[in-house]
């Protein structure tokens, strides 16, 4: 890892291939010069940074930037699937520190744990890849628990092999939440959109969610995304992503359910909260007319204050009636593709990981 990090020193000044950065077509020109762009609304208002990701699109080519966590130094450790790198590390200007990882063909979850002031990653490989002729190929999901320069100390693999799932039965993992214990919480969201749950040391505990259950509120469409919210500190609880219902849903730490919130138009991915915010990336909305197939564009960023949307950035203001939150709808520009997660500083600013937007670099939200 040294010899990596002290290469990128030496030949950061001297890369001249960075990477691309699309044009989505809203920044407006003023006296010839580029004008600031601006989304979001009311209190929560953010100045856009494209190109915020210094990095090289030969050395650190990228697929799909799924998810970002910020560690206990303020680096920023992001987690895609490109078969050249799985794991990169920023510091808040978007300089590259260091990157690692090839067994992660499928990386798609990222959850950092500090545990006695150390920081170690839970990583969840969805199971699913494009080759490079840009077809999906299905291998075997795992979770991993690692060091952050990539050492791995422990497995969660197949639930298969501990006879929790049947034989046949897909485990497709997108995402890991670590409860106040300890606990892991593996959120099996394409493939049987089961929350699977864990002790510290990887040993089966227990899972609910899935499909057909006789109270439907215990029914997950997509279960893409889990975390643990700690707002009332008395009372932690399991938040699990929904994503085709366009909601969350709340369990106790035992997985009994508590209550739902839907999002109209909102299909979220995994909900990250800040003080007293919820925040989420919306990978897809449907417009106003027509309909749209889920590799078109249609992605935003949402914000909440306790269960109330506050802000929409690259999307349309929003807008209750009566108490009832009608449909968000994805601006006309498209400044955001896709959104897929969201990373907040301690200044409150967002940097934006997307799917499916053309090999596109997080994206900085610079709070106004």
């Amino acid at each position: 890892m040294s010899t990596r990090r002290n290469f990128i020193k030496k030949t950061t000044a001297a890369t001249a291939a960075l990477a691309a950065v699309p044009s989505f077509g809203f920044t407006i020109l003023k006296n010839n010069k580029p004008e600031e762009t601006i989304l979001g609304h009311g209190d929560y208002q953010y100045k856009v940074h494209n190109d915020w990701a210094q990095i090289s699109s030969v050395r650190t080519p990228l697929l799909n930037c799924h998810e970002m966590q910020m560690d206990s130094k303020g680096l920023l450790i992001m987690i895609g699937d490109h078969p050249q790198n799985n794991v990169l590390i920023f510091d808040k200007s978007g300089k590259l520190l260091d990157y690692w990882g090839t067994a992660y063909p499928g990386g798609h979850g990222l959850t950092i744990s500090n545990e006695g002031g150390e920081d170690f990653l839970f990583l969840a490989d969805s199971g699913w890849y494009l080759n490079k002729t840009g077809q999906w190929i299905k291998h075997n999901g795992r979770i991993s628990k690692t060091t952050t320069d990539g050492k791995v100390l422990f497995d969660i693999g197949h639930p298969q092999t501990i006879g929790v799932y049947e034989s046949g039965l897909n485990f497709c993992p997108t995402e890991v939440a670590i409860g106040p214990n300890g606990d892991i919480y593996v959120a099996d969201g394409y493939g049987q959109d089961f929350i699977l749950q864990y002790s510290y040391k990887g040993e089966f505990i227990r899972k609910w969610g899935g499909h057909d259950n006789e109270d439907v509120n215990y029914n997950l469409q997509n279960a893409h995304g889990v975390a643990i919210d700690y707002r009332d500190k008395n009372n932690p609880l399991v938040v699990c992503t929904s994503r085709n219902e366009q909601s969350f849903k709340w369990f106790t730490l035992d997985g009994i359910y508590v209550k739902t919130l839907f999002l109209p138009n909102m299909q979220v991915c995994r909900p990250v909260f800040d003080d007293v915010n919820l925040y989420s990336g919306v990978c897809w909305s449907q417009p106003k007319e027509g309909k749209t197939n889920w590799k078109d564009h249609t992605g935003f960023v949402t914000i909440l204050e306790g269960d109330t949307v506050v802000s929409n950035p690259g999307g349309t203001a929003p807008d209750y009636k009566k108490g009832t939150l009608q449909k968000s709808y994805q601006l006309e520009n498209k400044p955001i593709l896709h959104g897929h997660d969201v990373c907040v500083d301690e200044d409150k600013n967002l940097y934006i990981c997307q799917w499916n937007a053309n090999k596109t670099a997080p994206i900085k939200l610079e709070r106004v």
